[in-house]
């Protein structure tokens, strides 16, 4: 039997509507690609320093950002250079010395893997972090900011927590 006209636009136009939709792989590469140099290129404004929970950080409205520098962690109980245990608080507060021995060996030793030295017309050394427990007392703070300058780190800053001017 023949079909009719209708009954053959008909088909066609169902078989034409109900075929499986393709996805063009190449518009999605394009744009995949685009968001990984977009991601790449702006990835190096944030810099997050690495705190465990026993550090607890003081607040700052401080705007200028920390730069990539050795970093030394001051707990409570222990004083860590780069992940390495140096010395202990306690040590730190019984010595009668102002120099932490344990500190400025790891700093010597950093100094030397890295290739800081004190520049000799402006006389500034290497740059260095300090993440200290904001329940530390001043004495033992001291005594590493000191180690660090004998060490030739006289580029010394403290790591905050950043609020903003509404919470100050």
């Amino acid at each position: 039997m023949k079909e009719s006209r209708r009954a053959r636009r008909m088909k066609r136009h169902y078989t034409r509507m109900h075929k499986k939709g393709g996805l063009n792989l190449v518009s999605l590469m394009d744009i995949f690609t685009i968001l990984v140099f977009f991601l790449m290129v702006n990835s190096s404004d944030v810099q997050v320093l690495q705190q465990d929970s026993s550090v607890k950080l003081p607040v700052s409205i401080a705007e200028q950002a920390p730069k990539e520098t050795l970093i030394i962690k001051v707990t409570p109980e222990d004083i860590i250079v780069q992940g390495r245990r140096v010395a202990g608080i306690q040590e730190v507060l019984s010595q009668s010395q102002d120099i932490v021995a344990g500190l400025k060996a790891e700093l010597e030793y950093q100094a030397q893997k890295t290739g800081v030295a004190i520049n000799p017309e402006s006389g500034q050394g290497g740059f260095i972090t300090i993440m200290g427990d904001k329940n530390i007392s001043y004495a033992v703070l001291k005594r590493i900011m000191s180690t660090c300058v004998e060490a030739q780190y006289t580029q010394i800053s403290l790591a905050v927590n950043k609020i903003s001017q509404k919470g100050a």
